[in-house]
């Protein structure tokens, strides 16, 4: 029986994990729960799942949490902070770590995990995007397993060869990165500053968080997976093509050199790349329905559009700067998202924001994670103050 940590329990990711491994309960042993501050949630999940550890983000949270759980007599050590979340992630009996806190918050316990040795089930792209070097070395130095969560790496990841020393020794020409374009694919350029947050987390496919689905809607998802792609399958933007496709039914393709273009397809839930990297290198039952080929709409490619979508063209500049660059750029995003979802900033202030915080705030070397931490709380604060001076 393998002990599973969940990082981010009670997000979407989180609980469809827990939907996968409920499943597999002579397989899988739940050994700690984190969550944020939605302690309601964390408890129903403590109640059924029965772990050892439960971490909330604050104190306040944990005494709730604990006096809830004190209160049924149930048995679980509720401690709270980002320290707490290393701990869990790197406890002895710990073979799997799912990272799935959202944004710059998961990126110590998602490297803790990677130093420790653990299967890392990435979730958490902003690690990566954050810290691309350091992480990677980690991961290598500490015979760690990264397995892509988000169902475009997940799809590039089994549409490659299982060993391979480099896309050019492997036969790749490109990675194919599909992307449905959210709800505002077709939308007039003129309604767009006028768009709501409501309307921007309604995504036409998939049910997410809300900053997740804010940055669907702007498509800097998609350059912060481009980022992450590159550091995953060691590549850089000159060979990762991005393919809006709005039915997102085919979820990445990795075309060789030979003319072949190999595609993973399924149903757009997440539950299918959780239970493969879950399983990784055997399959099994993800609880998803089956691909009906008979009644599948069609299926539609476009070239994405760097006008409507200009985070796109950032995050493919910040990843060509490197350093900490992409870092920068994600502080920024998750500053202005979060003033948009707080209705104090526009929809198409959003890249206006993280353009100017990366002109503004110069890139260095990301040596240490230092380094990387400084940058991204020094781009927080000028976020703010280029919103401040907006609104």
């Amino acid at each position: 029986m393998k002990g599973i940590v969940i990082l981010g329990a009670t997000g979407s990711i989180g609980v469809n994990t827990l939907d996968v491994i409920s499943r597999y309960q002579n397989d899988y042993r739940v050994v700690a729960l984190s969550a944020h501050r939605q302690v309601d949630r964390l408890y129903q999940q403590c109640l059924r799942f029965k772990p050892e550890y439960a971490v909330m983000s604050d104190a306040a949270s944990a005494e709730q949490l604990k006096a809830k759980l004190s209160h049924d007599a149930v048995d679980i050590e509720v401690l709270a902070g980002s320290e707490a979340l290393e701990t869990i992630a790197s406890l002895e009996q710990v073979d799997i770590v799912m990272a799935a806190i959202v944004g710059a918050a998961g990126l110590k316990s998602t490297l803790a995990a990677a130093r420790h040795g653990k299967r890392v089930l990435l979730a958490n792209k902003e690690a990566l995007v954050m810290s691309g070097q350091l992480f990677m070395d980690e991961v290598k130095k500490n015979n760690a397993e990264l397995l892509p969560i988000d169902s475009e790496h997940n799809a590039i990841f089994q549409s490659m060869p299982e060993h391979y020393e480099s896309l050019q020794q492997a036969g790749i020409a490109k990675i194919l990165l599909t992307g449905s374009g959210g709800p505002f694919r077709q939308r007039s350029l003129s309604e767009l500053s006028g768009v709501t947050p409501d309307q921007a987390c309604a995504h036409p496919n998939w049910s997410m968080g809300r900053k997740i689905s804010v940055d669907s809607a702007t498509m800097m998802n998609k350059g912060l997976e481009l980022i992450e792609a590159c550091w995953l399958f060691d590549t850089d933007p000159d060979h990762i093509q991005i393919v809006v496709h709005p039915q997102s039914i085919i979820h990445s393709m990795v075309q060789y050199i030979d003319g072949s273009v190999l595609a993973q397809l399924g149903q757009p839930d997440m539950r299918t790349p959780i239970a493969h990297a879950l399983a990784w290198p055997e399959r099994i039952d993800s609880g998803v329905e089956m691909l009906d080929f008979f009644n599948m709409q069609q299926l539609e490619f476009e070239k994405p559009d760097y006008q409507r979508f200009p985070c796109l063209r950032l995050a493919e500049e910040a990843i060509r700067t490197g350093g900490t660059a992409p870092a920068i750029l994600n502080a920024a995003n998750e500053v202005a998202v979060a003033s948009f979802l707080d209705e104090e900033l526009a929809f198409t202030d959003i890249p206006l924001v993280i353009e100017e915080t990366l002109h503004q705030r110069q890139s260095r070397a990301a040596t240490t994670l230092d380094d990387i931490i400084a940058d991204d709380m020094a781009a927080r604060e000028t976020a703010e103050q280029i919103i401040k001076s907006r609104v």
